[in-house]
């Protein structure tokens, strides 16, 4: 065997050993997506968590999960087999996803305000229609998820809540907020505490984290919930997390750069390769 057919050999193995990688990835990805969407209480007690926006994640997660698996199966496949066809498919679709984020990495740069402008208008609807629907909650458990963890309420600050009708009481100094805008580290009122148990945390964990759902509760103003805007908490964590950010995207993008330089290169020496074997 010479160096070449060896270097092939090992570019081959490389490329499929990475991408069954990714195809067991892409299937626990996905068997997580249908797990919550099948059982999300059990799901729930198993990461220890008591309130995430899992009906709207489940399917993201799902989709990508799938979409993993069929890249990493035409990787698979295509390397081992030595398919000129499923190779020149997987470095397409690889070359596709990889301009669809350089686009949208110019995209972000260029529009960011229009952008804060549209994740503010969608925030403030999310805001106004609070428990309007209340078959329709994805988009409130994603918003409390966010006041939780970020210790924020509202978007500019928890004025915001307080102007909306539904939450309004007749009781001057008490206004109505979502329980995840509730700090329970600045008081250990029993009274308060009591208002945020609800029965239906009972299935999703332990009482451990008392605000962790779409209903609402009386806190009296500027005393018991976190005084700061989301916004601002947003921008004080992208600015901390900004390296983090870069950095994984940094690395998506070499990996596949990586995963194009392997499937082209074996795929344009795979012709020298059938040469050879039909002359002997």
């Amino acid at each position: 065997m010479s160096a070449q057919d060896s270097c092939l050999s090992l570019i081959k193995y490389l490329l499929f050993v990475f991408n069954l990688f990714f195809f067991v990835l892409g299937s626990l990805i996905f068997c997580f997506g249908i797990w919550i969407l099948i059982d999300k209480s059990s799901f729930v007690s198993f990461v220890g968590l008591s309130f995430v926006p899992l009906q709207m994640w489940s399917k993201a997660l799902a989709i990508s999960g799938i979409l993993t698996m069929g890249l990493a199966l035409l990787g698979c496949v295509g390397a081992l087999k030595e398919l000129r066809c499923l190779l020149g498919l997987y470095f397409g679709i690889l070359l596709l996803l990889f301009a669809m984020q350089i686009t949208l990495g110019i995209l972000i740069s260029t529009q960011r305000t229009r952008l804060e402008r549209r994740v503010k208008d969608i925030v403030m609807e999310t805001i106004q229609n609070y428990h309007a629907h209340p078959e329709e909650s994805a988009a409130e458990e994603s918003w409390d998820y966010v006041q939780f963890q970020l210790r924020c309420c509202g978007w500019n600050s928890p004025q915001d809540w307080f102007r909306v009708p539904s939450f309004s009481s007749n009781e001057s100094e008490v206004h109505r907020v979502p329980c995840s805008c509730y700090n329970s580290s600045a008081t250990n009122d029993s009274a308060i505490s009591e208002k945020l148990s609800f029965p239906h945390l009972s299935r999703l964990g332990p009482p451990a984290r008392p605000g962790h759902n779409t209903d609402l509760c009386a806190v009296a103003a500027n005393s018991d919930i976190y005084s700061e805007g989301c916004a601002r908490s947003l921008q004080k964590w992208l600015h901390n997390n900004l390296i983090s950010i870069v950095g994984i995207c940094l690395g998506v993008g070499l990996l596949e750069l990586s995963f194009m330089t392997l499937s082209i290169f074996l795929c344009r020496n795979l012709d020298q390769v059938y040469d050879r074997l039909a002359r002997h």
